[in-house]
């Protein structure tokens, strides 16, 4: 569990600690520099001014939507805005409701606990998240059996921020404690060039507008995903090339990095190959198509197939996953009879 300011949040799954920092660097620090989510970001905009003006935390947020939409950047600028700071955990590093009291106990008065994969909470971790939540307090049990008593322990007022990206998941219960619930959707084309702009010019690098539009149109609607692949274009551009993110520099590190023109990669079409050429036509089951790649089913699940699903590549049944026949067209291989 991390129970620490946000400037040292985890960041991408994976990234170095060099990434870390860069990606850290290129985050937006107010709600003015940050780009697209225009009616999430006015929403927010209301609900942070009126708290500011009557001085008293704002309700507790639940931001949802798919992974590298900003979700941790807008929990980041949430504690910017109101002058406080933060205390970052995740549903998965709190395991027993006693994990939980002892960050609840720490807490002083107006600061923002933000929560990332809120739904993987455990449920006694929930129960006790919905008290500290709505009344402000914690029962902290001392003792064991029938000699065991409950000492409430009242909590200087705070807001929760939670992350997730299955808010189906989160109970009724836990989700009527957000006052307010933003859903992030992908971005335009149009946004994601302008996000490619401002993080090149935060990372001293001179970009064509070509370029930004290519790597803009690859990036799955995701920034995340946009300030990686500018990233992986200024090292080609510095390595092999003049220095300068121009539109040859683009194509030639997208190609080095097997990023397709539909945003593509490798693991992506490892699984329309074998939707396409091993099943030809029928339907794979989640863990077999885990297993035939070699990658985790819920990494599949959450990371891979919205986006392939959202491009009209795969069909989801009963029975499982099926390759569309625009998957076939883009493949280069001919549709079963």
């Amino acid at each position: 569990m991390t129970d620490e300011p946000l400037s040292r949040e985890a960041l991408a799954p994976g990234a170095t600690g060099t990434e870390r920092a860069i990606e850290a660097a290129l985050r937006p620090k107010n709600l003015g520099e940050f780009v697209g989510q225009r009616v999430v970001r006015e929403q927010l905009s209301l609900v942070l001014e009126a708290a500011k003006g009557r001085q008293m935390p704002p309700d507790h947020v639940l931001l949802s939507g798919p992974p590298g939409l900003g979700k941790t950047t807008l929990s980041m600028i949430i504690a910017a805005e109101l002058g406080v700071s933060m205390r970052v955990t995740s549903g998965p590093a709190i395991q027993h409701a006693g994990d939980l009291a002892a960050v609840l106990t720490s807490l002083e008065e107006g600061e923002v606990l933000f929560v990332d994969e809120i739904h993987r909470l455990a449920r006694p971790v929930e129960e006790m998240l919905y008290v500290a939540m709505e009344d402000f307090r914690v029962d902290v049990v001392v003792g064991k059996g029938p000699g065991a008593n409950a000492i409430p322990l009242t909590l200087p007022p705070f807001t929760v921020v939670g992350a997730t990206t299955r808010a189906g998941l989160l109970p009724a219960p836990l989700r009527d404690r957000f006052g307010f619930t933003g859903q992030l959707d992908y971005y335009s084309a149009s946004e994601l060039e302008q996000v490619i702009v401002r993080s090149a010019a935060l990372l001293d690098l001179e970009v064509s507008a070509e370029a930004a539009s290519e790597v803009a149109s690859r990036s799955r609607g995701t920034p995340r995903i946009a300030n990686r692949l500018l990233r992986r274009v200024r090292d080609w551009a510095e390595v092999r090339g003049s220095g300068v993110a121009d539109i040859g520099a683009a194509l030639a590190a997208l190609a080095v990095y097997q990023v397709d023109e539909r945003g593509l990669d490798r693991l992506d079409r490892a699984i329309l190959e074998v939707l396409v050429r091993r099943f030809a036509g029928q339907p794979a089951g989640l863990t077999t198509l885990a297993a035939a790649v070699g990658e985790e089913p819920d990494t599949i699940e959450t990371v891979v197939e919205p986006f392939l699903l959202r491009e009209g590549l795969i069909a989801r049944t009963p029975r499982g996953r099926l390759a569309t026949l625009e998957a076939y067209a883009h493949l280069g291989a001919d549709p079963p009879p």
